[in-house]
């Protein structure tokens, strides 16, 4: 091993790490890693750099603003409820928020060391929206032929605030554990009330990774300010379903990004 001469260590990723921090993370990552494993998702507190969302927030606030001028009245994830793909110009688009090492170590630790981003993308409700109906992403099955066929899983979703999401913001709820069941069984078991709904309010910086097949749902945003909650789908290399629309990376972003950055992001690249 070569000889350090100070406190930090490059990872593979292109990241600095203090060498003090990169020793908790170990420990982190393995519980993170077991409490995706046995809950279906897991809460990494202050994790992002607020003034990097609070970036992002700025450029796309007036993006979203566009869009709901000419969508408001086209929801496409129920009432007031919005879905649209994230801009890949900085800084909507940040390293920060792709290539985390402690992210990628807990994404990697639950499925394998290829994976890459193939989905950048912010769900909004608005005022007025409802409840949603407990259900789970990505619902066409892997074997047709065997929807309930228990598998180890092949994708991940990171999600974050750009804005703090507090009880009345429309926080995500999760049924703990319904990830191992058959999505009949857990909407049963939640139904019943065997499994309680677990809301998930968000203080900016907090990163949120979960398993899409834990059911979940979506709240009732009581504000008069979008709930933007931004998310990157990480999958194994092999998987590829083109289920949400996604904007290109400008030539310009993609050259500024290291090889090893370029591997781990899976979408078009303007020309030019």
């Amino acid at each position: 091993m070569s000889k350090r001469h100070s406190n930090r260590w490059d990872t593979e990723d292109g990241e600095m790490q203090d060498t003090n921090d990169r020793i908790e993370n170990f420990v982190r990552v393995d519980e993170a890693v077991a409490e995706i494993h046995e809950k279906g998702f897991c809460l990494l507190k202050a994790h992002f750099a607020r003034s990097v969302i609070q970036s992002c927030w700025a450029a796309f606030g007036p993006v979203l603003l566009k869009y709901l001028e000419r969508n408001r009245e086209r929801p496409n994830r129920g009432p007031e409820r919005h879905f649209l793909a994230m801009p890949f110009e900085p800084p909507c688009f940040a390293p920060e928020f792709f290539f985390d090492a402690s992210v990628l170590s807990v994404v990697r630790g639950v499925m394998d060391e290829r994976i890459v981003a193939d989905q950048w993308g912010c769900d909004v409700p608005l005022e007025g929206s409802i409840h949603q109906e407990p259900h789970v992403d990505y619902q066409r099955p892997l074997f047709a032929e065997q929807p309930d066929l228990p598998l180890p899983a092949y994708m991940l979703v990171v999600s974050f605030g750009l804005v703090p999401i507090g009880p009345a913001d429309g926080p995500i709820e999760i049924a703990p554990g319904t990830h191992k069941v058959p999505s009949s069984e857990a909407l049963h078991s939640v139904a019943a009330g065997e499994i309680e709904l677990q809301a998930l309010p968000m203080d900016l910086g907090d990163v949120l990774i979960r398993h899409p097949w834990a059911l979940h749902r979506g709240t009732p945003n009581r504000t008069q300010t979008p709930r933007a909650l931004a998310t990157i789908r990480y999958v194994r290399r092999w998987y590829a379903d083109f289920s949400r629309e996604v904007n290109p990376i400008p030539r310009s972003v993609w050259q500024s990004l290291t090889e090893v950055q370029q591997e781990l992001l899976r979408f078009p690249v303007e020309n030019g």
